[in-house]
């Protein structure tokens, strides 16, 4: 049974900086490509990065690029989002997503966690 399980949310400042984590199970995690997506209170769901399974390639939504970076530990089975220069407007459920598809916004996501950039 697949599992992800997201952690390392909470309260940060603008300009501030947050790690999240991602425990993942239940499959091969060194032979998937892997996504973070994130829900805004009241908007829906928004594709923001992508690594591939080799660990060196990875895609960003031009809302978070250049101040998010994706990256993964094959060996650990975790999904890392190093997310700096935080805004107000990344304010928003963190997702991780295994087979992400952003044209439905449909996959397998954890139950999330909660990001708040507020001073």
């Amino acid at each position: 049974q697949v599992q992800l399980v997201e952690s390392g949310g909470g309260l940060a400042q603008p300009g501030g900086s947050l790690r999240l984590s991602c425990a993942a199970s239940g499959f091969i995690f060194s032979n998937y490509y892997m996504n973070w997506v994130r829900q805004a209170p009241g908007k829906g769901l928004e594709w923001i990065a992508s690594i591939l399974n080799g660990p060196t390639t990875s895609y960003y939504a031009d809302s978070v690029k250049g101040r998010f970076t994706i990256s993964r530990d094959n060996a650990k089975n975790t999904l890392y989002l190093q997310m700096d220069n935080l805004k107000a407007d990344d304010t928003a459920v963190y997702y991780c997503a295994k087979d992400w598809d952003s044209r439905l916004n449909t996959g397998t996501r954890g139950r999330g966690t909660q990001v708040v950039v507020s001073s």
